[in-house]
């Protein structure tokens, strides 16, 4: 029998091994996404907080999150060509340049008209960027490292994450002692001038993208019917690749948008208590993803994703209806890490089995998928919490992550059992 410290030893051998193997472009990345990753943890716990301050509910808070996954959906695929017509470089700076502007535009002229137009403008962002990621460090990443390379920067973002989420909790009392003893930490004032500081950081974000050395993709490359083309031509393939995915944003969406209210809501918790516990969830899901190569490398990718969705479930079900506290907050460190371990190893899985002229096209509609449930569920929840709080979205998540997993060990799992790792049938030009 191997001696478990010797095992461990050289799983960090390993690990080490890809790390150093990382190119220049794909570090400069990293260090784009650390810093991202904390800005988006202070925006992501504030931002809910900061539009009830204005005077507005949840409704308006389940309809800004449709909004913004709508003007997703409805541009992916057009970003999708962007992406290949401007290159991944210049992609990736005016997504981060949107997202700078949105969050400055929100404070200087906050009506609802402007929340909704700048939520738009933030799905459009995000569409752009993530249909420039998986291309971008497929491209920029070898057979060996590749999939630590997508766990790593995800792992990376979620740890970063934990600290702006942390820093979230107290900013608003710093900002409201800057501006003086009248001020309120929970006002629209501190809100507004923590959402300044956060768009500062979102700017100095853009520096180390700009240090990107990157081509331009071919014509062939970039036609903008590529969409309908791939679509047409695999049909069956992108059916299975997609629709788990599209079922678990829908179930994610009723949900996963309103943790901050629903522990504020439920448990009564102030905004540095749920700032801190979002600190430990982000740090629990970065250590899961931190974890998911090897695993992977183990046991296999579609295994991987499987196993830790599946295992999953038991403590969203514990989350939603734990009658104490600390209870729901332990279930939410375990969920977190376990259900969010695989997305970056799924995603490797795709973009493996993807030509590469036709990856920007995956990745648009694998982004589609997410969008369609991100809008469609939260205008749903908001009107159920408005009525009957928080127990019918939690039932519809749960319901809806049980089929998800069901499918993708259906399609994937079962259907190549024999293999030892499961992979779907090459695409054309593979």
């Amino acid at each position: 029998m191997k001696n478990p410290l010797t095992s461990f030893l050289n799983v960090l051998r390993v690990y080490g091994q890809r790390l150093k193997a990382f190119q220049p472009n794909a570090r400069l990345y990293l260090i784009n996404v650390i810093i991202v990753g904390a800005v988006m943890g202070i925006y992501r716990l504030l931002f809910n907080f900061y539009v009830l301050s204005l005077g507005f509910d949840e409704a308006l808070l389940g309809n800004l999150v449709a909004v913004s996954s709508m003007a997703g959906l409805i541009t992916v695929l057009p970003m999708g060509y962007l992406a290949d017509l401007l290159g991944r470089k210049a992609s990736l700076l005016i997504a981060g340049f949107g997202t700078v502007v949105t969050i400055a535009a929100l404070v200087l002229w906050p009506s609802q008209w402007m929340l909704v137009a700048m939520t738009a403008l933030s799905g459009v962002a995000g569409a752009l960027a993530g249909v420039t990621m998986s291309p971008f460090l497929m491209e920029n990443s070898g057979e060996q490292e590749r999939t630590y390379l997508f766990s790593f920067g995800n792992g990376l973002q979620m740890v970063s994450s934990s600290v702006g989420n942390w820093i979230g909790g107290y900013l608003p009392t710093w900002v409201a002692m800057t501006l003086g003893a009248s001020v309120s930490a929970v006002s629209a004032e501190a809100y507004g001038g923590a959402l300044v500081v956060v768009s500062g950081a979102a700017a100095i974000g853009l520096f180390p993208l700009l240090l990107l050395r990157t081509p331009k993709l071919g014509r062939a490359q970039r036609t903008v019917f590529a969409p309908i083309t791939y679509a047409m031509k695999n049909p069956a393939l992108l059916a299975k690749l997609i629709s788990p995915m599209l079922i678990t944003s829908i179930g994610a969406g009723l949900t996963m948008p309103f943790m901050n209210v629903f522990f504020r809501q439920q448990y009564g918790q102030p905004d540095n208590v749920i700032g801190t516990l979002f600190a430990w969830g982000s740090l629990a899901m970065g250590v899961g993803l931190l974890l998911a190569p090897p695993l992977a490398d183990r046991i296999g990718k579609i295994r991987l994703v499987v196993i830790t969705q599946g295992l999953s479930i038991p403590f969203l079900i514990l989350l939603g209806f734990a009658p104490w506290f600390w209870l729901s907050t332990a279930a939410y460190f375990i969920r977190v890490a376990l259900m969010n371990m695989s997305g970056p190893v799924y995603q490797t899985y795709v973009m493996e089995h993807v030509e590469p002229s036709a990856r920007a096209t995956v990745a648009s509609l694998v982004s589609m998928s997410w969008n369609v449930g991100w809008f469609i569920s939260p205008m749903v929840s908001g009107w159920l919490q408005v009525r009957y709080g928080f127990a019918p979205p939690f039932i519809g998540t749960i319901i809806l992550y049980t089929i998800s997993v069901f499918l993708y060990w259906s399609f994937f799992w079962r259907a190549t059992q024999a293999k030892a790792e499961p992979v779907p049938a090459p695409l054309s030009g593979d």
